[in-house]
């Protein structure tokens, strides 16, 4: 009974919604962002992006202030989670329960590290789903997290009045 009430919520109101110059900051680096992953990726031929990368950008853009948007958190975050995926996949092979520990020993990686960064637990799904080789460990994750840093830390400090990063 008593998790039933705990799953009616707290009773906290829904915050405020953002200002709209702070949305269409948001959404203007997203775009530039993705478009300089992708567009260099068409260039070269190569595969740089990931489905994480989108949320990547709702942190860095929408909350640059936070933690997990962090360019530590970005770039430890994502190679960590790819890593530990491809240690998990190339010793237990793509089996569920392998997957299953890639996801939280990379939660834990992350946290123990101080590197949280939430998109990048997905990074361990990516590999199972789409088994690749090591390479992917440089390209996408480690090439493709950079771009967005590199775009992040142009763009947060040039339109915005805080300083991006908050710290390394």
């Amino acid at each position: 009974m008593l998790l039933f009430k705990k799953l009616q919520g707290a009773g906290a109101a829904v915050p405020p919604r953002a200002p709209i110059k702070d949305i269409a900051l948001a959404w203007l680096g997203g775009v530039l962002a993705i478009a300089a992953v992708a567009q260099l990726g068409d260039m070269l031929s190569m595969a740089l992006l990931l489905g994480s990368f989108g949320a990547s950008c709702v942190l860095i853009f929408g909350f640059p202030e936070a933690p997990f948007s962090q360019p530590r958190s970005v770039l430890a975050g994502h190679l960590l989670s790819s890593l530990i995926g491809l240690i998990f996949l190339q010793l237990c092979g793509p089996q569920w329960w392998a997957l299953a520990l890639a996801v939280g020993t990379a939660i834990a990686v992350m946290m123990l590290t101080r590197t949280v960064h939430p998109p990048a637990g997905s990074n361990p799904v990516i590999i199972f789903l789409t088994l690749p080789g090591w390479d992917f460990l440089l390209y996408p994750t480690l090439i493709g997290a950079l771009l967005l840093v590199v775009v992040a830390l142009i763009f947060n400090n040039t339109v915005r009045s805080a300083h991006y990063p908050k710290y390394w």
